[in-house]
C-alpha cells in the first residue's frame, strides 16, 4: 500500500497487507518500506512467517528485497521483529535500541514468543544505538526517540521525507481498533516509564505518525499521542 511516493507499508496483517492464519488479528506487525536512491530501508519486519508476502507486496509496487540495505526495528516482540534473523542472512543491516537489540540476541521472554505460541529465532542486531543517535540509509537520516513502558526498549524512528516529518512509533500508541496504549503483557512493561514517553512524545510535531499495527495517522498526529497521555493520566494514577 503506497502511503507517499516513497514510502510503502508491505506489511500487516490488522488490515489485511499480510495473512498468517487469523483474520484482522495483531499476529503480524505493519512492516514499512522507505525507498530511497540508494536501497531501500524497512521498519520493522514483521514475524517471519509472513516474509514471503512481505517480498510479494514489495515486488507489486516496483520494490526489489534484493535492495534492502537495513531495517529498523521498533522493539522486540515477534510479531515486529521475528524476520530479522532471516533478513539477518540476506546481508541486510539490523539497527535497534541497546534494551532491543539485547533482547534479540537473546530470543527470550521480551521478544513474546509465548504469546504466539511459536519460538523466536534470535541474532545479533548490527548496530545498537542510544536515544538521540542516528542512522543514515540512501540519504535519509533517521532519529532514535527511546520511549519504553511498552517494552524497555521501545523507539520511534523520526525522518523527513518529501518534506514531512514522520515518526514511526511501533506500539508506543494504540491503534483506533483496540485501545490506547500497546499491549500491557509484556514481561517489561513499565506504566510510570510509559507516562513520561508519552509526555515526551506528546511534545514532538510531525505531519504522519506510521502505527505499529493497522492505520496511520495522516492528519494531526500529535493530537492522537495527546488523547493517549491524557487516557494514561487519568487510568494509571
Amino acid at each position: 500500500m503506497q502511503l507517499l511516493r516513497n514510502l510503502y507499508q508491505v506489511g500487516g496483517d490488522l488490515n489485511g497487507i499480510t495473512w498468517c492464519g487469523v483474520d484482522a488479528s495483531f499476529e503480524d506487525a505493519n512492516t514499512y518500506a522507505i525507498q530511497t536512491p540508494e536501497g531501500i530501508a524497512l521498519i520493522d519486519c514483521g514475524n517471519g512467517d509472513t516474509l514471503p508476502q512481505i517480498f510479494d507486496n514489495m515486488r507489486y509496487w516496483g520494490l526489489n528485497p534484493e535492495e534492502i540495505r537495513a531495517c529498523l526495528i521498533t522493539h522486540p516482540h515477534r510479531d515486529h521483529a521475528g524476520a530479522a534473523h532471516l533478513l539477518k542472512q540476506r546481508g541486510v543491516t539490523l539497527y535497534a535500541h541497546r534494551e532491543t537489540a539485547s533482547a534479540i540476541a537473546a530470543g527470550d521472554e521480551r521478544c513474546c514468543g509465548y504469546l504466539y505460541h511459536k519460538p523466536f529465532v534470535p541474532c545479533e542486531v548490527d548496530t545498537a544505538v542510544e536515544d538521540g543517535d542516528t542512522v543514515s540509509v540512501g540519504g535519509v537520516t533517521f532519529s532514535a526517540m527511546h520511549l519504553p513502558g511498552h517494552t524497555r526498549g521501545c523507539t520511534a524512528w523520526v525522518f523527513s521525507l518529501e518534506n514531512r516529518q514522520i515518526a514511526a512509533c511501533g506500539d508506543v500508541i494504540g491503534t483506533l481498533l483496540c485501545g490506547d496504549f500497546g499491549w500491557d503483557g509484556s514481561i517489561d512493561f513499565d506504566k510510570p516509564l510509559y507516562i513520561e514517553s508519552l509526555r515526551r512524545f506528546a511534545r514532538l510535531d510531525v505531519d504522519i505518525m506510521l502505527a505499529g499495527h493497522g492505520l496511520s495517522y495522516f492528519h494531526q498526529p500529535r493530537r492522537r499521542v495527546e488523547q493517549v497521555l491524557a487516557s494514561a493520566l487519568s487510568q494509571w494514577r
